[in-house]
């Protein structure tokens, strides 16, 4: 029996337009992330049974505007929160570069941990809480279709999580704002990938400020 799961970034925030890494900041929706995630919401219509999200605001609010009117109850899940970035918070790739060039090297190129300053401490941590939470809930709704909401960062790490992919393949996944990254589990929850940063729900001249 096959579970689908729709892995779904949140809509924009005025943080991602600025390129700053936002982590465990609680930053809301900007007018753009909240008609994003209306375009999203339609495609996913009727497409799904269950869906969870993760507790922070923006992705909570994609939520909601993805079920709608849907007599749905949304999941929150403290697990599908965004990695904490500890000091590069509120910074743009390049500040953390210019001011951080060890550590923001060993981010980039370690194989086996990704060590982040502070915070979450490695990209390993993340996506080992990523990957029980999103296996929980296919474990917990076989055969059903799960939408998942949450974030670039957990989205990535989760993937590597499930794949057993090396620290690196964060830096080589780019997942724009509502996104959906679609999942097949069979039943021995073997996954496999059918799409990966889907943004065809948007239109088609439409620019995507942010994949941090």
């Amino acid at each position: 029996m096959k579970t689908i799961v729709y892995l779904v970034r949140h809509g924009e925030t005025k943080w991602n337009a600025l390129g700053k890494f936002q982590g465990s900041q609680d930053i809301e929706l900007s007018t753009e992330g909240i008609n994003q995630a209306k375009y999203v919401a339609n495609a996913l219509k009727d497409k799904f049974d269950v869906i969870y999200s993760s507790p922070l605001k923006r992705a909570l609010k994609t939520s909601q505007i993805i079920c709608g009117n849907m007599d749905i109850e949304i999941n929150i899940e403290n697990e599908l929160r965004e990695i904490n970035f500890g000091e590069w918070e509120g910074l743009t790739v390049k500040e953390i570069r210019t001011g951080f060039p060890e550590a923001f090297q060993k981010w980039t190129t370690d194989l086996s941990e990704g060590p982040i300053c502070g915070g979450e401490l490695s990209i390993r941590n993340a996506s080992m809480r990523a990957k029980n939470a999103i296996l929980k809930a296919v474990q917990k709704h076989e055969g059903k279709r799960i939408v998942i909401v949450a974030h670039g960062g957990i989205i990535k790490a989760g993937l590597i999580g499930i794949f057993n992919w090396n620290m690196t393949m964060y830096h080589k996944m780019a997942l724009g704002n509502t996104s959906i990254c679609k999942l097949f589990f069979d039943d021995n929850i073997n996954p496999k990938i059918v799409t990966l940063n889907d943004t065809s729900h948007l239109p088609d001249d439409y620019e995507i400020k942010s994949y941090v």
